[in-house]
């Protein structure tokens, strides 16, 4: 039985929040904050996680959707962060979440017939180092074998391609599953809850008050970890003294286009002025980008600008043979990379590592790092904090902890027919389905069994799906369905306005919405997408 996060758990936890005394308060629902409170929850301490807003609505959302190594990284000699980074890679792919990370082949195309040796040393040592046999080894391709694996690049500008492995996810999916696994094993997980201070006795943190449904909650914590990422400054600034470090927000723009724009078996990986350029298979669309430039904006106010998706499309366009146009977007999203604050002025070239430290007793703060390396980090900050807790801790066991619907889903890929014929979908339609969920899908195959008419399509959902977000996986507004627990927002330039209506009726009774109330959060989702869209 797998964590339910619905209506009632939620009423429970924010009950708890304020009657118990916790080991540990992780703040920070990204992939770090909920792996925190996977690891320490999983070595049998007492855990509450609260998230201001939803469960990766910040950075951990609208990443590449790349598991990876980080091949530019060994340009710039981070072989202690690579080697990490496809360990953790391995770990994903073959015993952690295979049902939600896959390998997905890259093309590396070679300018000059020179390169064809510099580039594949670099390669070759992505492929034999940390996480070595997790995929297939790369290959050199000569200019007609890069013509027939790519058939919408223009091959007269490159001496040939390398095309090797490197895995990708759904982003928000994955950190959700981190918060349900977290909650299976005890751990008190709460969405919409803000800490407004934290408390203190006998010289030391011992908590937080945190504002959820209204309320105003003085959680009692042993411990506080900070894990908010670009919002670290934010949190530092409620603890005296000097902060032990900066966060540099740096923005990376993704655009959308359908997948017959460009004919591609696999994606593609290419040097820019300032970073790399990645196109990347994504269901029925490509995801190409990114962009990298310094932000000191209002960090939940980052967008897409028209001059992120030219910049894009210009770098695109100068490998293809039929160049796209602005018309060929379907759909944009921006995140800022939290990178620690350095020497350089340029983000692109400040490093990738985290860093851990303790402004103050019982307060820890966790920065830096990339998705990929999340787990390690957790172990991290959580060893840190549990030193001199005052008993013996058990040590980092996520290493071993398959996550929610990983266990059984091997089984049932390999029996998806049947388990189509069952449920009378299409057989592609499980297979999609089973890439989302695992082996969590039976209780999404119920909802239909229950009521045929949520085998409709959404936006290319199931109506299942969007029920299944309120029911289980703690969807509290139409953003968290449309955004998170789907990607239509990200898959459509309407941000999903033109399926509120159908969303907002599908959510309505389990999340108790009145009619008033249902077509409020319609009306309100609507003004927002079309704020975004200016």
């Amino acid at each position: 039985m797998f964590a339910r996060l619905d209506p009632v758990r939620r009423a429970d936890s924010v009950r708890s929040l304020g009657s118990t005394e916790f080991d540990v308060l992780v703040v920070g629902g990204g992939v770090v904050g909920a792996g925190a409170a996977l690891d320490a929850a999983s070595r049998g301490l007492s855990v509450a996680l609260v998230e201001a807003h939803d469960w990766a609505a910040g950075t951990s959302s609208r990443s590449s959707k790349l598991v990876h190594g980080g091949l530019r990284y060994l340009e710039q000699l981070e072989f202690k962060l690579v080697r990490e980074a496809l360990k953790e890679r391995g770990l994903l792919l073959r015993r952690l979440a295979p049902h939600l990370v896959r390998p997905v082949p890259f093309l590396f195309p070679l300018e000059k017939q020179w390169e064809r040796a510099y580039v594949g040393a670099g390669v070759l040592l992505y492929d034999t180092m940390g996480g070595a046999g997790a995929v297939p080894m790369h290959r050199h391709l000569s200019r007609g074998r890069m013509a027939q694996v790519g058939p919408s690049l223009d091959v007269s500008k490159f001496a040939g391609a390398i095309r090797y492995y490197d895995a990708q996810m759904d982003d928000a999916r994955l950190v959700l599953t981190l918060v349900r696994t977290a909650a299976q094993h005890g751990a008190t997980v709460l969405s919409r809850a803000r800490v407004s201070s934290l408390t203190r006795s006998g010289g030391r943190v011992s908590g937080a008050v945190v504002e959820v449904d209204g309320q105003s909650v003085e959680v009692r914590a042993r411990r506080v970890i900070s894990a908010t990422g670009v919002w670290t400054d934010s949190l530092n600034s409620m603890s005296p003294g000097k902060p032990p470090f900066h966060v540099r927000m740096s923005k990376g723009v993704h655009i959308l286009v359908d997948r017959s724009k460009i004919s591609l078996d696999g994606g593609l990986i290419t040097r820019t002025e300032k970073s790399v350029l990645f196109v990347i298979p994504w269901g029925p669309y490509w995801i190409v980008g990114t962009t990298d430039t310094p932000y000191d904006g209002d960090p939940a106010a980052v967008s897409a600008t028209s001059e992120d998706v030219s910049y894009i499309l210009d770098h695109v366009n100068a490998v293809l043979r039929t160049p796209l146009s602005v018309d060929d977007v379907v759909g944009t999203y921006a995140g800022l990379r939290p990178l620690l604050d350095g020497a350089s002025g340029d983000t692109a070239k400040l490093s990738r590592e985290h860093a851990v430290a303790q402004p103050e007793p019982g307060f820890f703060v966790i920065a830096g790092g990339k998705y990929t390396t999340y787990r390690v980090m957790a172990a991290d900050v959580v060893n840190s904090a549990v030193a001199g807790l005052g008993r013996a801790v058990a040590p980092s066991l996520t290493a071993r902890l398959p996550l929610c619907g990983a266990v059984g889903y091997q089984e049932l890929w390999a029996d998806r027919a049947r388990v189509a014929a069952e449920s009378g979908l299409p057989t592609s339609t499980v297979e999609r389905l089973l890439q989302r969920y695992g082996s969590a899908v039976s209780d999404v195959l119920a909802l239909v069994a229950q009521d045929p008419s949520l085998a409709s399509d959404v936006a290319g959902y199931l109506a299942a799906e969007i029920v299944y977000a309120v029911t289980h996986e703690g969807a509290l507004d139409l953003e968290d369905v449309l955004a998170r627990r789907t990607r239509i927002a990200m898959e459509h330039l309407d941000f999903g306005a033109s399926v509120a209506s159908r969303v907002a009726d599908l959510i309505a009774d389990p999340l108790g919405w009145t009619d008033t109330e249902r077509d409020q959060a319609v009306k309100a989702y609507r003004a927002n997408t079309e704020l975004a869209a200016r």
